[in-house]
């Protein structure tokens, strides 16, 4: 799987995922920005610059076992004490292949700089590239480890018509260089879990990102 994160988000695109032995991988952030954990079939990477012997130590803390240990409040509590960083919601982390073509709906690009779904992309990625329709708007920019992530927004008025799974689609034929394309979805936000796997979206683990204070 390689000794990287990137190397193993690459692989987990395509299919090949960290052996299901129980274990956890301790990797280096892959830069100053990202931080966090990903949880996959029985085994977790965990990508913090902080000592490898501490880690274990607040892994064996929480006092669960060690397949929920990566994603226990007690150890994301703890690395956010250490690292002055703040855990974020434990996500769904998904995947999906480019396509070909262009997109299934008009989209224009645009700038959207004070767009509140913008605002927050570009404190997490770079790259960003907005793109709108009426009543919509899809978001894309190499987030964690360089990879090419999609987020939307619809308006309520516009909701329940199916344009979330089109932007999410129109993601696949926008990513650049026919890269594979992530997303995150809160699992409580079952409508954006539905929209995404709609799409094509496979899902390969669980993921909390350490964001650092500032803006969000």
């Amino acid at each position: 799987m390689g000794d990287s994160l990137a190397a193993l988000l690459d692989a987990a695109a395509a299919g090949r995922f960290p052996p299901p032995d129980g274990g956890v991988s301790l990797l280096p952030q892959p830069s100053p920005r990202d931080a966090g954990v990903i949880a996959f079939t029985a085994h977790s990477a965990v990508f913090v610059d902080e000592d490898p012997a501490w880690l274990r130590a607040q892994l064996a803390a929480t006092g669960t076992d060690r397949l929920a240990a990566p994603m226990h409040p007690r150890f994301l509590t703890a690395l956010s004490d250490r690292t002055g960083r703040t855990a974020e919601t434990i996500d769904l982390l998904t995947v999906a292949t480019a396509l070909a073509g262009p997109p299934p709906l008009d989209l224009r690009q645009v700038d959207a700089a004070t767009h509140p779904r913008v605002v927050r992309a570009r404190t997490r990625r770079a790259d960003v590239r907005a793109y709108a329709t009426e009543g919509a708007l899809l978001v894309i920019g190499r987030g964690v480890a360089g990879r090419w992530e999609a987020a939307i927004e619809v308006e309520e008025p516009h909701r329940h018509r199916g344009l979330g799974r089109s932007l999410a689609l129109a993601a696949r034929h926008l990513v650049p260089d026919g890269a594979p394309i992530w997303s995150q979805q809160a699992p409580g936000n079952a409508r954006s879990v539905r929209t995404f796997q709609a799409a094509g979206y496979r899902p390969v683990g669980a993921e909390a990102l350490l964001v650092r204070p500032g803006p969000a």
